[in-house]
């Protein structure tokens, strides 16, 4: 490669406008030191240069720079990485790389669009699907139907010749809960006691579906603490998969949703059990930097945004009274402590369980390669960085092992069901509710 520090003094004209002029500026920030590449979960898995953080600003400087066309090899580098951010962890500089991936796949989305059924279905699931609570409910029910019927059977043929990858993925397939445990939570829960505040808390998308009982223990613990807790479920997504995607327009749109649902909730904080969808939230600022109308709201929602265990950290809880027999690992989910620097309060909660016994979890903020859609577009990638995470578990002796985000309890269980192991994947949360249906 050439020197990167040789750059022209304009960047390509399609980034000369105000986000395009960011972008590129936060790019300048990364001084190729290397300390990312031990922490990138790509490239030990490839061990290219390009597949690792440095790699991928130097490869986005030269086609921001006119250096490099958008070619087949860009693109895949790009939808390689998984966005953890453990590189901007270890960042020395403070490069700010889910903003430049974010940013990149965007450009990428226009230059080389996704065309075809591929590019149909890709559309549909993330601007029809994933915003509906109506078409996610359709989606969780037809999936539980071809769970259960000869569908699956014949469909393995096909899968098998065209996508075995997938087929690897689809036979870890998460268990559809009943239609009956997948209803909205009360739009209104009062506080047990002394009124400490009101709380908003979004449903989700996925875990509205394939985890409800975390949403009804996150509701009933926060009642429990003290907090009314108002819920809504549309939109039903924060909009990190849209962004993470390239398709930052709608994300936008999903956002503006967001902070007006929140502003009309009256609530005192916009509370998350989703690490993911937390850090999204906190990251509006930066997705609304150019929209005087939003920025200032956007910022006001982030102030205000809070992961479930953090706010139980920062105001008091109430222990669990009954014990947890369990061995327990934790797993860091990549958003909440490298996107949010949240580490030591969900640790904190799980140390107060009766009878559990935290165990340390080697590699414990590595990636499980959930990665939003990662799982399902990049499956053999995903299997990979999931084996050596199931590994490290297996060392640890642990029987429960308790992590913050919806995509990780999944994959993660997927994991133990791949590798033959018998433990129980729960949030943190659930470890702390004593509620009606609450038994792990």
């Amino acid at each position: 490669m050439s020197d990167p520090t040789i750059l022209p003094q304009e960047p390509r004209a399609e980034f000369a406008s105000p986000e395009g002029r960011a972008h590129y500026a936060r790019s300048l920030d990364c001084v190729h030191c290397g300390l990312c590449l031990p922490v990138c979960p790509t490239y030990k898995l490839s061990g290219r240069e390009t597949a690792s953080p440095r790699g991928r600003i130097y490869l986005m400087r030269a086609q921001a720079d006119g250096r490099l066309d958008p070619t087949e090899t860009f693109e895949e580098e790009l939808k390689f990485c998984l966005v953890c951010r453990a590189c901007e962890t270890v960042c020395p500089s403070g490069v700010q790389f889910e903003a430049l991936m974010e940013h990149a796949r965007a450009d990428l989305v226009r230059a080389r669009p996704l065309r075809g059924i591929r590019g149909w279905m890709r559309t549909f699931l993330l601007r029809t699907v994933v915003p509906s609570r109506a078409w996610l409910c359709i989606a969780a029910q037809a999936l539980a139907i071809y769970a259960k019927t000869p569908l699956r059977r014949w469909a393995a043929p096909i899968l098998k010749r065209v996508a075995p990858d997938l087929l690897e993925r689809e036979a870890l397939m998460p268990q559809i809960p009943p239609r009956r445990l997948r209803t909205d939570l009360p739009p209104f829960t009062h506080a047990q006691g002394n009124r400490h505040g009101r709380v908003a808390l979004h449903e989700g998308c996925v875990a509205s579906q394939l985890l409800p009982e975390v949403n009804r223990a996150t509701a009933r613990v926060l009642s429990k603490n003290r907090w009314d807790v108002v819920t809504w479920n549309s939109p039903s997504c924060c909009g990190a998969l849209h962004a993470h995607a390239g398709d930052l327009e709608f994300a936008r749109e999903l956002a503006r949703k967001n902070i007006e649902a929140f502003e009309r909730s009256g609530a005192d904080w916009f509370v998350w059990n989703s690490a993911g969808c937390g850090s999204h939230v906190k990251a509006y600022p930066r997705l609304l930097e150019h929209d005087a109308a939003w920025h200032a709201r956007a910022k006001a929602l982030a102030a205000k945004t809070r992961d479930i265990s953090e706010l139980l950290a920062e105001h008091g809880f109430s222990p669990r009274r009954l014990p947890v027999e369990a061995k327990i690992a934790y797993d860091e989910p990549c958003h909440l402590v490298h996107g949010q620097r949240v580490s030591a309060q969900p640790k904190q909660l799980l140390s107060t369980v009766p009878g559990a016994e935290l165990v340390p979890l080697s590699g414990a903020t590595d990636c499980c390669g959930a990665a939003g859609l990662y799982s399902l577009e990049r499956t053999a990638d995903s299997l990979a960085v999931l084996d050596s995470k199931m590994e490290k578990i297996r060392e640890s002796g642990a029987t429960m092992v308790a992590t913050g985000n919806p995509g990780c309890i999944l994959q993660i269980r997927a994991g133990a069901k791949r590798h033959g192991l018998a433990i129980k994947v729960v949030h943190p949360v659930q470890l702390l509710d004593e509620g009606e249906g609450s038994e792990l």
